[in-house]
Protein backbone atom coordinates (compact mmCIF):
# COMPACT_ATOMS: atom_id res chain seq x y z
CA UNK A 1 0.00 0.00 0.00
CA UNK A 2 0.89 3.50 -0.47
CA UNK A 3 -0.27 6.80 1.27
CA UNK A 4 -1.71 10.20 -0.50
CA UNK A 5 -3.14 13.11 0.84
CA UNK A 6 -6.48 13.42 -0.46
CA UNK A 7 -7.79 17.01 -1.69
CA UNK A 8 -11.13 16.24 -1.30
CA UNK A 9 -12.71 13.00 0.19
CA UNK A 10 -17.28 13.15 -0.39
CA UNK A 11 -18.89 12.80 -3.86
CA UNK A 12 -22.26 13.68 -4.87
CA UNK A 13 -24.93 16.29 -4.24
CA UNK A 14 -28.29 16.54 -2.95
CA UNK A 15 -28.78 15.33 0.44
CA UNK A 16 -26.43 11.98 -0.26
CA UNK A 17 -22.97 11.09 -0.42
CA UNK A 18 -19.99 8.69 -0.93
CA UNK A 19 -16.41 8.49 -0.17
CA UNK A 20 -13.79 5.86 -0.77
CA UNK A 21 -10.89 6.11 2.06
CA UNK A 22 -9.00 3.49 -0.11
CA UNK A 23 -8.25 3.04 -3.78
CA UNK A 24 -7.74 0.21 -4.98
CA UNK A 25 -8.15 -3.61 -3.27
CA UNK A 26 -6.38 -7.17 -2.07
CA UNK A 27 -9.19 -8.98 -1.92
CA UNK A 28 -8.61 -10.56 -5.38
CA UNK A 29 -12.31 -11.15 -6.54
CA UNK A 30 -11.72 -12.72 -10.43
CA UNK A 31 -14.86 -10.24 -11.77
CA UNK A 32 -13.99 -7.12 -9.64
CA UNK A 33 -15.50 -4.10 -12.31
CA UNK A 34 -13.20 -1.81 -10.22
CA UNK A 35 -10.57 -3.06 -12.15
CA UNK A 36 -11.14 -1.73 -15.95
CA UNK A 37 -9.31 0.92 -17.22
CA UNK A 38 -11.72 3.56 -17.63
CA UNK A 39 -11.23 4.40 -13.48
CA UNK A 40 -7.65 5.31 -14.70
CA UNK A 41 -5.67 3.60 -11.86
CA UNK A 42 -2.15 4.68 -12.14
CA UNK A 43 -0.54 2.18 -9.57
CA UNK A 44 -1.08 -1.69 -9.54
CA UNK A 45 -4.79 -2.53 -8.47
CA UNK A 46 -3.39 -4.54 -5.21
CA UNK A 47 -0.91 -1.34 -4.48
CA UNK A 48 -3.54 -0.11 -2.19
CA UNK A 49 -3.82 3.98 -2.02
CA UNK A 50 -4.73 4.98 1.24
CA UNK A 51 -6.20 8.74 1.92
CA UNK A 52 -4.43 8.70 4.83
CA UNK A 53 -6.12 12.42 6.08
CA UNK A 54 -9.58 11.07 4.77
CA UNK A 55 -11.31 11.67 8.48
CA UNK A 56 -9.69 15.07 8.53
CA UNK A 57 -11.09 15.98 5.10
CA UNK A 58 -14.61 14.30 6.19
CA UNK A 59 -15.02 16.38 9.49
CA UNK A 60 -14.28 19.45 7.27
CA UNK A 61 -16.76 18.69 5.16
CA UNK A 62 -19.49 17.44 7.66
CA UNK A 63 -19.02 20.88 9.84
CA UNK A 64 -19.93 22.71 6.18
CA UNK A 65 -23.00 20.65 5.91
CA UNK A 66 -26.46 22.05 7.22
CA UNK A 67 -28.77 19.35 5.78
CA UNK A 68 -28.27 15.12 7.72
CA UNK A 69 -28.14 12.18 5.57
CA UNK A 70 -26.70 9.15 4.37
CA UNK A 71 -23.07 8.71 3.47
CA UNK A 72 -21.98 5.72 1.44
CA UNK A 73 -18.82 4.11 1.51
CA UNK A 74 -17.75 1.16 -0.11
CA UNK A 75 -18.75 1.40 -3.82
CA UNK A 76 -15.26 1.08 -5.18
CA UNK A 77 -12.63 0.06 -2.68
CA UNK A 78 -14.15 -2.13 0.41
CA UNK A 79 -13.47 -0.12 3.52
CA UNK A 80 -12.89 -3.41 5.26
CA UNK A 81 -10.16 -5.15 3.31
CA UNK A 82 -6.77 -6.35 5.00
CA UNK A 83 -4.81 -2.58 5.44
CA UNK A 84 -7.95 -1.75 7.90
CA UNK A 85 -7.19 -3.81 10.18
CA UNK A 86 -3.77 -1.56 10.86
CA UNK A 87 -5.35 1.65 9.56
CA UNK A 88 -8.64 1.85 11.31
CA UNK A 89 -9.62 4.45 8.62
CA UNK A 90 -12.83 3.57 8.53
CA UNK A 91 -13.49 3.32 12.08
CA UNK A 92 -12.19 6.90 12.50
CA UNK A 93 -14.34 7.96 9.73
CA UNK A 94 -17.50 6.43 11.30
CA UNK A 95 -16.79 8.04 14.33
CA UNK A 96 -16.85 11.22 12.69
CA UNK A 97 -19.94 10.58 11.04
CA UNK A 98 -21.51 9.53 14.56
CA UNK A 99 -20.39 12.52 16.41
CA UNK A 100 -22.36 14.64 13.60
CA UNK A 101 -25.54 12.75 13.35
CA UNK A 102 -25.15 11.51 10.02
CA UNK A 103 -26.49 8.05 8.23
CA UNK A 104 -23.76 5.14 7.29
CA UNK A 105 -24.71 2.80 3.96
CA UNK A 106 -21.54 0.24 4.08
CA UNK A 107 -20.56 -1.98 1.13
CA UNK A 108 -18.30 -4.89 2.45
CA UNK A 109 -17.79 -8.84 1.53
CA UNK A 110 -15.25 -8.70 4.80
CA UNK A 111 -16.16 -9.74 8.28
CA UNK A 112 -13.91 -7.32 9.48
CA UNK A 113 -17.15 -4.87 9.49
CA UNK A 114 -17.67 -6.66 12.92
CA UNK A 115 -14.69 -4.89 14.74
CA UNK A 116 -16.53 -2.06 14.33
CA UNK A 117 -20.49 -2.91 15.39
CA UNK A 118 -20.74 -0.85 18.75
CA UNK A 119 -20.15 2.04 16.35
CA UNK A 120 -22.71 0.92 13.43
CA UNK A 121 -24.82 -0.13 16.57
CA UNK A 122 -24.74 3.73 17.97
CA UNK A 123 -25.10 5.46 14.39
CA UNK A 124 -28.34 3.38 13.78
CA UNK A 125 -30.19 4.18 16.95
CA UNK A 126 -28.60 7.56 16.99
CA UNK A 127 -29.03 8.20 13.20
CA UNK A 128 -29.48 5.51 10.80
CA UNK A 129 -27.17 2.41 9.42
CA UNK A 130 -27.54 -0.01 6.35
CA UNK A 131 -25.16 -2.56 6.02
CA UNK A 132 -24.58 -4.36 2.00
CA UNK A 133 -23.02 -7.62 2.31
CA UNK A 134 -22.21 -9.10 -1.36
CA UNK A 135 -23.07 -12.32 -2.11
CA UNK A 136 -22.10 -14.31 -4.93
CA UNK A 137 -21.91 -18.35 -4.49
CA UNK A 138 -23.47 -20.01 -1.23
CA UNK A 139 -20.58 -23.04 -1.86
CA UNK A 140 -17.81 -21.87 0.18
CA UNK A 141 -15.07 -24.03 -2.23
CA UNK A 142 -16.52 -21.93 -5.27
CA UNK A 143 -16.36 -19.01 -3.20
CA UNK A 144 -12.64 -19.11 -2.28
CA UNK A 145 -11.62 -19.23 -5.92
CA UNK A 146 -14.17 -16.34 -7.15
CA UNK A 147 -13.45 -14.19 -4.29
CA UNK A 148 -9.58 -16.23 -2.66
CA UNK A 149 -8.80 -12.94 -0.30
CA UNK A 150 -11.78 -12.32 1.77
CA UNK A 151 -13.94 -14.24 4.22
CA UNK A 152 -16.40 -16.88 3.02
CA UNK A 153 -20.16 -16.76 2.07
CA UNK A 154 -21.09 -18.37 5.36
CA UNK A 155 -19.39 -16.19 7.42
CA UNK A 156 -20.45 -12.98 5.43
CA UNK A 157 -24.05 -14.89 6.47
CA UNK A 158 -23.27 -14.94 9.96
CA UNK A 159 -22.05 -11.05 9.25
CA UNK A 160 -25.98 -10.58 8.46
CA UNK A 161 -27.41 -12.60 11.13
CA UNK A 162 -25.53 -10.14 13.62
CA UNK A 163 -26.55 -7.44 12.09
CA UNK A 164 -30.33 -8.64 12.23
CA UNK A 165 -29.76 -9.10 16.05
CA UNK A 166 -28.71 -5.60 16.21
CA UNK A 167 -31.67 -4.30 14.70
CA UNK A 168 -29.25 -2.76 12.24
CA UNK A 169 -30.74 -3.19 8.36
CA UNK A 170 -29.10 -5.16 5.79
CA UNK A 171 -29.18 -5.02 2.04
CA UNK A 172 -27.60 -8.23 -0.05
CA UNK A 173 -25.58 -7.60 -3.40
CA UNK A 174 -26.68 -10.86 -5.68
CA UNK A 175 -24.04 -10.02 -7.78
CA UNK A 176 -22.40 -10.73 -10.15
CA UNK A 177 -23.75 -13.64 -11.73
CA UNK A 178 -21.23 -15.26 -13.48
CA UNK A 179 -22.67 -17.93 -16.81
CA UNK A 180 -21.31 -21.16 -16.53
CA UNK A 181 -20.00 -20.86 -13.03
CA UNK A 182 -22.83 -20.07 -10.45
CA UNK A 183 -25.55 -19.45 -12.55
CA UNK A 184 -28.19 -22.39 -11.06
CA UNK A 185 -31.31 -22.19 -9.37
CA UNK A 186 -29.29 -24.25 -6.43
CA UNK A 187 -27.49 -21.02 -6.17
CA UNK A 188 -29.93 -18.40 -6.11
CA UNK A 189 -32.10 -20.34 -3.92
CA UNK A 190 -30.01 -21.13 -1.32
CA UNK A 191 -28.83 -17.58 -1.14
CA UNK A 192 -31.85 -16.00 -1.09
CA UNK A 193 -33.37 -18.55 1.88
CA UNK A 194 -30.38 -17.22 3.96
CA UNK A 195 -31.43 -13.80 3.21
CA UNK A 196 -34.98 -14.54 4.35
CA UNK A 197 -32.99 -16.08 7.63
CA UNK A 198 -31.24 -12.88 8.40
CA UNK A 199 -34.31 -10.95 7.50
CA UNK A 200 -32.51 -8.54 4.79
CA UNK A 201 -34.18 -5.59 3.58
CA UNK A 202 -33.32 -5.91 -0.27
CA UNK A 203 -32.00 -7.77 -2.38
CA UNK A 204 -29.91 -6.18 -5.57
CA UNK A 205 -29.61 -7.93 -8.77
CA UNK A 206 -28.69 -6.28 -12.42
CA UNK A 207 -30.36 -9.14 -14.82
CA UNK A 208 -28.70 -12.85 -13.42
CA UNK A 209 -25.29 -11.79 -15.46
CA UNK A 210 -21.78 -9.80 -15.32
CA UNK A 211 -20.25 -7.33 -17.45
CA UNK A 212 -17.03 -7.02 -18.30
CA UNK A 213 -14.81 -3.96 -20.30
CA UNK A 214 -11.32 -3.63 -20.43
CA UNK A 215 -8.91 -4.33 -17.78
CA UNK A 216 -11.32 -6.66 -15.92
CA UNK A 217 -11.79 -8.45 -18.87
CA UNK A 218 -8.41 -9.48 -19.07
CA UNK A 219 -8.36 -10.23 -15.64
CA UNK A 220 -11.13 -12.49 -15.58
CA UNK A 221 -10.27 -14.50 -18.76
CA UNK A 222 -6.61 -15.01 -16.78
CA UNK A 223 -8.52 -16.53 -13.96
CA UNK A 224 -10.86 -18.95 -15.94
CA UNK A 225 -7.39 -20.21 -17.66
CA UNK A 226 -6.58 -20.99 -14.00
CA UNK A 227 -9.30 -22.85 -12.78
CA UNK A 228 -11.99 -23.11 -15.47
CA UNK A 229 -9.70 -24.49 -18.30
CA UNK A 230 -12.02 -24.21 -21.88
CA UNK A 231 -14.31 -21.61 -20.29
CA UNK A 232 -12.76 -18.89 -21.92
CA UNK A 233 -13.20 -19.89 -25.36
CA UNK A 234 -16.68 -20.45 -24.49
CA UNK A 235 -17.07 -16.94 -23.12
CA UNK A 236 -15.42 -15.48 -26.58
CA UNK A 237 -17.77 -17.39 -28.91
CA UNK A 238 -20.89 -16.16 -26.78
CA UNK A 239 -19.95 -13.15 -25.94
CA UNK A 240 -17.33 -11.86 -27.83
CA UNK A 241 -16.69 -8.82 -26.20
CA UNK A 242 -19.81 -7.24 -25.16
CA UNK A 243 -19.98 -5.08 -22.07
CA UNK A 244 -22.84 -7.03 -20.71
CA UNK A 245 -23.26 -11.20 -20.15
CA UNK A 246 -26.29 -12.07 -19.16
CA UNK A 247 -26.55 -15.48 -18.21
CA UNK A 248 -28.13 -18.00 -20.70
CA UNK A 249 -30.80 -18.60 -17.82
CA UNK A 250 -31.37 -15.48 -17.01
CA UNK A 251 -34.90 -15.77 -17.31
CA UNK A 252 -35.15 -18.50 -15.00
CA UNK A 253 -33.18 -17.51 -12.61
CA UNK A 254 -35.23 -14.04 -12.24
CA UNK A 255 -38.44 -16.10 -11.85
CA UNK A 256 -37.53 -17.80 -8.71
CA UNK A 257 -35.19 -14.56 -7.43
CA UNK A 258 -38.62 -12.13 -7.59
CA UNK A 259 -40.48 -15.26 -6.70
CA UNK A 260 -38.65 -15.78 -3.16
CA UNK A 261 -38.32 -12.20 -2.72
CA UNK A 262 -42.08 -11.10 -3.14
CA UNK A 263 -43.32 -14.04 -0.84
CA UNK A 264 -41.13 -12.88 1.81
CA UNK A 265 -41.84 -9.27 1.23
CA UNK A 266 -37.66 -8.00 0.15
CA UNK A 267 -37.28 -5.57 -1.76
CA UNK A 268 -36.01 -6.75 -5.65
CA UNK A 269 -35.85 -3.41 -7.49
CA UNK A 270 -32.48 -2.07 -7.98
CA UNK A 271 -34.19 1.55 -7.48
CA UNK A 272 -36.78 0.47 -4.46
CA UNK A 273 -32.99 -1.00 -2.89
CA UNK A 274 -30.92 2.22 -3.44
CA UNK A 275 -34.10 4.16 -2.35
CA UNK A 276 -33.81 2.15 1.19
CA UNK A 277 -30.25 2.57 1.59
CA UNK A 278 -30.37 6.43 0.86
CA UNK A 279 -33.61 7.27 3.23
CA UNK A 280 -32.55 9.44 6.05
CA UNK A 281 -35.04 9.56 9.05
CA UNK A 282 -37.02 12.53 9.42
CA UNK A 283 -37.69 12.25 12.83
CA UNK A 284 -34.07 13.24 13.39
CA UNK A 285 -33.74 17.09 13.45
CA UNK A 286 -31.56 18.90 10.58
CA UNK A 287 -28.93 20.90 11.95
CA UNK A 288 -30.04 24.41 12.22
CA UNK A 289 -27.78 27.76 11.12
CA UNK A 290 -27.58 28.55 15.03
CA UNK A 291 -26.35 24.95 16.32
CA UNK A 292 -22.24 25.49 17.36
Amino acid sequence: MHFVDAKTLLTGSGGQYGMNIYRGCTHGCIYCDSRSRCYQFTHPFEDVEVKRNAPELLETALKSKRRRCMIGTGSMSDPYMHCEEELRLTRKCLEIIRNYGFGAAIQTKSDRILRDIDLLDEINRTARCVVQMTLTTYDDDLCSVLEPNVCSTKRRIEVLMEMRERGIPTVVWLTPVLPFINDTVENIAAILKECVKAGVSGVIDFGMGMTLREGDREYYYTALDKHFPGLKKRYVKEYGNAYELPSPNANELTKVFQKICRENRILSNPEDCFGFIREFPEKYPQLSIFDP
